[in-house]
Order: structure tokens, then C-alpha cells, then sequence
């Protein structure tokens, strides 16, 4: 019989696009990962994945499962959401602040899941630059920051008072257009300047400032031909084939899976942030905070 373990791996497998990076995102050994994979295509007795392409993909009956899979995880994140939040009595305002290209992926489902189910509660979110986000937490005008490590990423400490909770990894991956036929499946960093490139600005300084130097040192000469800091915007770019570029893999994990666009592995550069969740420790929206802790932590691992 079919259960949710299996599914939240195969689901994290297709999502993923390899059974290594699901192991890491299950926090599994690749081993354990494909096994679970057999016995499930042992237990429906068809195969669910291709094996030996550049990425894994799903079979028609691998396309079907999953579909089916994701409703029924949905489902289930769905009611933990609910019978958790109604336990914790949920009620009055929360200003959450959190960078663009995080808030599309992560805010939108939690938001309306806790709203259905909390009547007396107010949500806000605020997208901003790190930076302003960060000075807005400390002045108290927002409640709750969502960013990758702070001291890492934006070198600024946040002070005493302040808790911090593991959500989860976030890579940026190298994505050229999926009808490009020339993009390869791994460069080393020179080979960088192959296509143009469609810049994604702002938001992740120390990732800037680390392909900056690797770039320096490796004395490459990039052609940059498009920034932007909206996600959306540099997909749209990128998939029309006039350049590759750097975005965060959240974003891009569907158009990946999908085809329209194709990751390349830069052997020498591979950049992964923590993820994060912070709160203030002493406010009076402690509780309320680790509740939407609580009800994202749970969105992360389906």
C-alpha cells in the first residue's frame, strides 16, 4: 500500500530532478531515496522514472502518480495546517518581511491556508531589499523576517532577542532556455562567457560578491545583457534563449522539471544558502510567530 513517506519522496524527486538532490532535501541517503522509488514501482508494478537522461523525468505513469501525489500531500499539509493553527488560537496582526523572489513561492500558500482557518488574524507582507527588511525588523515595524542567514548573505548581525529557525536550503542554479540545443550540462567557470548574461540583481549580495571574485580570478570576460531583479521577468528572458543566468533554484525547480529551461552544473561554483526564519524573541507575537513557523515548516517538507 501506498504511503505518504513514498509519496513526499517521489514528489521530492521530481521536483528535485535527481535522487541526490532529493536525499539532501529529505534529508536521506541517495540509497534510501532510490529505494523507496523501487518499492513503490514495485507496489504499483510500472515504472515511474526514466532513468539515464540529463535529468530525471517521469514516465506517463510517473506524470499521472505525481499529479495525483501532490493533491493528496496538499491535502494532507493542509488539514496539520488547519488542526494546528485552530490549537494555537491564531488571532491579531503579523507584518512578515521577506525578499521578492522567496515571498512568490513560500507566503501565498501559507497565507491563505492560515487565513481560512484563523479568522481573527491579519496578515501583512512586505518585500524589500535585504537590507531595508533587516532595518525594519530591528526598528520593530516588522514582526518576522524570512531571508537567507543574515551575517552570512547581508554581513549585518541582528542583536540579541532575536530567535532563528532552520527552514531550509536554497541553491542559485546556472539556467539557459530548454530550446537552446548548445547548453551544456557542465562548464568549468571560463566557459562562463559561452552565452550572455541575464543578470539577477539586488537581492542575494554575498552570492554577487563571490561570483565576482571567482569570476575576477579566473579573469573571465562575462557579457551581461539584461538585469533585473524580478524573477519572473529574468525567467521569461532567459526562456526566450537570449542569454543564461544565475536564479534561485525554488523559483525554477517547474520550468526545470518541465523542460523550458535547462540547468547547467559549473564545476568549480556551487552556491547554497540556509534559509531562514526570525522572530523576536521577547514580543508579544512570540506565539503567534512559531505558529507560522509551525505551519511553513510543514509547507517546506511536501
Amino acid at each position: 500500500m501506498i504511503n505518504l513517506y513514498q509519496l513526499t519522496t517521489f514528489v521530492t524527486v521530481i521536483g528535485e530532478g535527481s535522487m541526490t538532490a532529493a536525499a539532501d532535501k529529505l534529508f536521506l541517503t541517495q540509497p534510501a531515496v532510490s529505494q523507496q522509488i523501487r518499492n513503490l514501482e514495485e507496489d504499483l508494478g510500472v515504472e515511474l522514472l526514466v532513468r539515464g537522461v540529463r535529468q530525471i523525468k517521469a514516465t506517463p505513469q510517473g506524470e499521472v502518480l505525481y499529479e495525483h501525489a501532490r493533491r493528496i500531500l496538499q491535502l494532507s499539509q493542509q488539514a496539520e495546517i488547519a488542526i494546528k493553527s485552530m490549537g494555537a488560537e491564531l488571532k491579531g496582526e503579523v507584518r512578515i518581511g521577506t525578499l521578492n523572489s522567496l515571498g512568490l513561492h513560500l507566503m501565498s500558500p501559507i497565507v491563505s491556508r492560515l487565513l481560512r482557518h484563523n479568522p481573527d488574524l491579519m496578515i501583512k507582507v512586505d518585500y524589500a531589499k535585504g537590507e531595508e527588511l533587516i532595518r525594519n525588523f530591528k526598528s520593530g515595524v516588522i514582526d518576522i523576517l524570512i531571508l537567507p542567514e543574515i551575517e552570512k548573505e547581508f554581513s549585518t548581525p541582528l542583536g540579541a532577542g532575536v530567535e532563528s529557525k532552520f527552514l531550509n536550503k536554497e541553491e542559485m542554479w546556472l539556467v539557459g532556455s530548454g530550446k537552446e540545443t548548445e547548453i551544456p550540462q557542465q562548464i568549468n567557470l571560463p566557459e562562463l562567457k559561452m552565452f550572455p548574461i541575464v543578470n539577477f540583481v539586488d537581492e542575494y549580495p554575498n552570492f554577487h560578491r563571490d561570483l565576482a571574485s571567482r569570476i575576477k580570478s579566473n579573469s573571465v570576460a562575462v557579457n551581461v545583457i539584461f538585469e533585473s531583479s524580478n524573477v519572473g521577468t529574468l525567467k521569461r528572458v532567459i526562456e526566450s534563449g537570449l542569454g543564461w543566468g544565475f536564479l534561485p533554484a525554488h523559483s525554477i525547480k517547474k520550468q526545470v522539471r518541465s523542460g523550458r529551461l535547462l540547468r547547467t552544473h559549473i564545476r568549480e561554483f556551487q552556491y547554497e544558502m540556509d534559509l531562514m526564519f526570525y522572530y523576536h524573541s521577547d514580543s508579544d507575537k512570540k506565539v503567534l510567530s512559531e505558529a507560522i513557523y509551525q505551519s511553513l515548516a510543514v509547507q517546506e517538507k511536501t
